[in-house]
């Protein structure tokens, strides 16, 4: 199997090629090519030096896609995007990755297909930022997209491309939408979502945090262990058992901040807590505000994937994962 990861140097796309390093076999057989890429220089563990290729390039760059597709990689798992409070605010960059890049790299495959009978599996990383409000209590499989920012309006493109090109035969193509990932390991990025990790990452680690929103804010939430899991779970499922609708809402965790932070005071104490600082941010409010809270996600649930029902046990994820099992 020749796996393609774009996004290999973010966040989930290096837990996920060190996930395949340690269990090489998990995608149920041999991988006997393995090409990495990203805009940044993603990191090729040394197991699979004498099968891998680690490439810096960017997907919304003209004939980056065909480079990567003249391969023929089997399994393309498509991770590369620009955040959502990046894509909010420089416009042009977001649309020229996330949209552009995505439909660059589905139509570099419809092109290999027509040269030689090509019908690889692409895993697409999309976001619940689909979504928009006016929302219900919960949000179901049957509620329509109507995205409030130019991230999810460029992710809802993308799946709406996804299923499409799927119908047609050019590839079997599944969107995975991510719950907000936390407690991201690592340093804060320039997503909007990114206080949610920051409030409990930085104290556990003894280090002062910003809150922007209130703590009645509620959110939908996954480790990224189950991220990781999300997609190794869609490369190997039966995908005839998806059906014709290919943009699967994953399974998560419905929390309030203040659910988060009391979680933060079981696990860690009362020093950690006291490291939050509330300090309002208009913008940062603003864009949570249309974001959904709560999901049905039984459809995925059926398909097998699933995720943790705790935040204690979110944050025991990340001591272990990134902490050595201990707090600092």
């Amino acid at each position: 199997m020749h796996v393609l990861i774009l996004g290999a140097a973010g966040m989930v796309g290096r837990k996920l090629v060190e996930r395949l390093a340690r269990e090489p076999h998990v995608l149920g057989g041999d991988i006997s090519r393995l090409t990495l890429a990203d805009a940044f220089a993603p990191v090729l563990p040394a197991i699979f030096a004498d099968i891998g290729t680690a490439l810096t390039l960017d997907l919304a760059t003209p004939s980056s896609a065909q480079t990567l597709i003249a391969g023929r990689p089997d399994l393309i798992i498509h991770l590369a995007a620009i955040v959502s409070g990046e894509a909010e605010a420089d416009f042009e960059k977001g649309y020229a990755v996330n949209l552009d890049g995505s439909r660059a790299l589905f139509e570099a495959i419809r092109q290999e297909g027509l040269r030689e009978p090509y019908t690889p599996r692409v895993l697409f990383a999309s976001s619940i930022a689909v979504f928009g409000a006016p929302f219900p209590e919960t949000i179901g499989s049957e509620f329509f997209s109507t995205p409030l920012t130019s991230y999810g309006t460029q992710k809802a493109i993308a799946e709406l491309l996804l299923a499409d090109y799927t119908r047609r035969g050019i590839f079997d193509g599944v969107g995975i939408r991510l719950p907000t990932i936390c407690v991201r390991p690592g340093t804060p990025n320039k997503a909007a979502s990114g206080f949610f990790s920051n409030i409990l990452r930085e104290p556990l680690s003894g280090k002062e945090a910003v809150l922007p929103v209130s703590e009645t804010v509620r959110h939908w939430f996954a480790s990224p262990r189950s991220a990781v899991n999300f997609f190794l779970h869609a490369a190997t499922m039966d995908t005839s058992l998806i059906g014709p609708r290919r943009n699967l809402t994953m399974p998560g965790l419905s929390a309030l901040v203040g659910e988060e932070i009391e979680a933060l005071r079981r696990v860690a104490g009362e020093r950690a807590v006291s490291l939050i600082r509330r300090e309002s941010d208009a913008v940062i409010e603003r864009i949570v505000a249309g974001w959904p809270t709560n999901f049905d996600a039984s459809r995925a649930e059926q398909l097998g994937f699933s995720a943790e029902k705790t935040f204690d046990e979110i944050i025991r994820i990340h001591i272990d994962d990134e902490l050595g099992g201990s707090i600092r």
